[in-house]
């Protein structure tokens, strides 16, 4: 499974796409930001945030792309940014049919780290090692969206089999899944 994972954001927009199965060694593919000049205004950053999205999605051809699930801070204006950059990925993948899956950041630290509030420099000592890397990606970022393609490609499997366990439940009782 290849997958691209996205750490949304306006300024740094983190990508990393990350390929194997659970249980087995991963391989990085790439790694990097889409990054926005913070004074330009929030339409042309969407822009440049999808254009550079659209280039990881042209490049590297994930099965599906698992971004972060934004979620509620005390900073309006950061957790909008975030949303908006979450949207446009969201959009990038799901206009080319390719599956999103969201990830809260408490799942991707639990699954990488075996802690939900591990820090920053843990989550980038844990991807270095994972994925074989001479040094933690920079910026944090870079980092994350590997948290999320590994956490992705490790989760899978078993939501998979819960997803088919409900609909053979419904399939069962005669209810649509």
């Amino acid at each position: 499974m290849r997958v691209l994972g996205v750490d949304p954001g306006l300024t740094r927009c983190g990508v990393g796409v990350v390929e194997g199965v659970a249980g087995r060694p991963l391989t990085m593919l790439g790694v990097g930001v889409v990054r926005t000049p913070a004074d330009a205004d929030t339409g042309h950053r969407l822009v440049a945030v999808e254009r550079g999205i659209e280039e990881w999605l042209d490049e590297h051809r994930p099965e599906l792309v698992a971004v972060e699930r934004v979620f509620s801070q005390h900073n309006v204006r950061t957790v909008m940014g975030t949303a908006q950059a979450s949207a446009v990925a969201m959009l990038c993948a799901s206009r080319r049919g390719i599956p999103v899956a969201l990830h809260t950041p408490s799942e991707v630290k639990a699954a990488v780290t075996g802690s939900g509030r591990a820090d920053k420099a843990q989550v980038g000592a844990m991807v270095t090692r994972l994925l074989r890397l001479d040094a933690p990606p920079k910026p944090a970022d870079a980092a994350d969206a590997l948290a999320l393609a590994i956490c992705h490609i490790w989760r899978a499997p078993a939501t998979n089999r819960l997803q088919q366990a409900v609909a053979a439940h419904h399939a069962r009782k005669g209810h649509p899944a």
